[in-house]
């Protein structure tokens, strides 16, 4: 009888825990995501701290263990060792798994745990899961439906989600495999290194599985072009894979989001490329001793990976300070929202230069491609610019005070690791263990995103039933 009844009381016990995580879960989702993400940057700091982890045998430094982690977990390419000889294979077995798990986004991540534990994917699963299209739902207010993906959908979108990573992965390593053996990569090592550079393009990393990373392909245009296929397909994010997926090439019926994240970032790529032969050309240590067709090829490769892709072949040391604040600019954008990129995102820049542009024609509304954008979406990009720029000046200014380097470097590494991109100007390496954590605090804020970080301070929105007197102040 006592064993029955303590039977009885462990299920009651475990039946008031669960009830008290799902709870959790669906009061706040984004405090939950941001918990999940920390959650597996604890994990793997563990798990790269083991001495099986590196090929020295030995327990790798906290401040390494952790940076690692989360660039590896934020999918966003900088580190502070070298990621091709520290690491055993164990090592970077976890870099793969970490890239991928990262590269689902954290609230389509957050999404699925929670799916898991609540055994349905109800409405405010639902809306967790749509918060990662559309950070207004998590965030809070009333959002149009038609904005990039429904709440009935949002199965459909964690399905895309799943099967987009797989599939793409999949064929981006079909197509790498014979690239890499004609390149002189031994077969069997190409196994290994075409599925480890497919998940680095498509989930916008940029690490490496050897000492030289992608140098050694710097005449090799398709394993080149392979990685950029990859890197733009992960930047426009999964509402627009499925989107595309759906309606393929119906653009009437593509919804106003896919329509501003692949106008704006084809722009800024072409913008991009543009720009560094224009700054670039005559600088003989990096494009001033290529001919026009490889500057040209160079240029668009180096203006692909600003999206958050962080593969270079040429040392961005070399680059002018022009050409760095030009990638600075880039990097800060971003890509897509719910993407493997990070950045401010091409929709938030999309909406304020819409905005600017109605405000200096006299109208009094938003509008694009028909449709009207209402002003909470314009006061939510407002704050993700302004939050990410807050983001960026602070810790430029500790890293700078910490390190004495100097600011153009220092920015440069900053807006790289807030936008999870993963280009540097060889800083990061040399940073001291105070610099490390602050930059992995950078990685992380910008990684998760502003929103969320927003609407997990404020998780509950309070209704005003009054209107206060107006009163404009002057502006400008």
């Amino acid at each position: 009888m006592s064993s029955i009844g303590w039977s009885a009381s462990s299920r009651a016990r475990t039946h008031d825990l669960w009830h008290v995580v799902r709870r959790f879960i669906t009061s706040s989702p984004s405090r939950f995501a941001i918990l999940i993400f920390a959650s597996l940057i604890l994990l793997f700091t563990a798990l790269f701290s083991l001495p099986i982890a590196s090929t020295a045998g030995t327990v790798t430094p906290l401040s390494d263990a952790l940076f690692t982690a989360v660039s590896t977990i934020c999918v966003t390419g900088l580190a502070t060792v070298d990621m091709a000889g520290h690491w055993s294979p164990f090592g970077h077995v976890l870099i793969f798994l970490g890239v991928n798990i990262g590269g689902m986004g954290v609230l389509t991540l957050a999404s699925v745990l929670g799916l898991v534990i609540s055994k349905k994917l109800g409405l405010r699963a639902k809306l967790l899961a749509a918060g990662d299209s559309n950070p207004l739902r998590a965030h809070g207010g009333v959002v149009n439906e038609g904005q990039t993906v429904r709440l009935g959908e949002v199965g459909q979108l964690l399905t895309t989600v799943a099967m987009s990573l797989l599939v793409i992965e999949l064929v981006l390593a079909l197509l790498l495999y014979p690239g890499l053996v004609m390149a002189g990569i031994h077969p069997l090592t190409a196994l290994w290194e075409a599925p480890f550079y497919s998940a680095m393009a498509f989930t916008n990393t940029g690490f490496a599985p050897n000492a030289t990373g992608v140098v050694e392909f710097v005449d090799d245009y398709f394993v080149l072009t392979v990685l950029m296929v990859g890197v733009f397909l992960g930047s426009i994010g999964f509402p627009v894979i499925y989107t595309l997926a759906k309606h393929r090439f119906h653009a009437k019926r593509w919804s106003l989001h896919s329509k501003l994240t692949l106008i704006t970032t084809t722009i800024l790529l072409i913008l991009g490329a543009v720009v560094f032969v224009i700054l670039e050309f005559d600088n003989p240590k990096t494009f001033g001793s290529m001919d026009a067709a490889d500057t040209t090829f160079q240029s668009v490769f180096l203006s692909t990976m600003t999206r958050s892709g962080g593969f270079s072949v040429i040392d961005i040391s070399d680059l002018n300070g022009s050409s760095k604040l030009s990638i600075s600019m880039l990097m800060f954008v971003g890509g897509g929202s719910a993407s493997t990129a990070g950045g401010i995102k091409v929709t938030t820049l999309a909406v304020l230069a819409i905005a600017v542009w109605s405000e200096a024609r006299g109208r009094q509304s938003v509008q694009a491609f028909g449709r009207r954008i209402p002003s909470d979406v314009q006061r939510v990009a407002l704050s993700v610019v302004a939050w990410g720029a807050t983001i960026v000046a602070l810790s430029t200014v500790v890293i700078t005070q910490i390190t004495k380097a100097s600011t153009e470097d220092v920015l440069f590494d900053v807006i790289s690791a807030f936008g999870t991109v993963g280009l540097t100007t060889g800083l990061t390496e040399s940073l001291p263990d105070p610099a490390v954590y602050v930059m992995a605090l950078t990685i992380f804020m910008g990684r998760v995103g502003t929103v969320t970080l927003a609407a997990a301070v404020a998780a509950t929105t309070r209704t005003q039933l009054y209107s206060l007197p107006v009163e404009r102040p002057i502006v400008g």
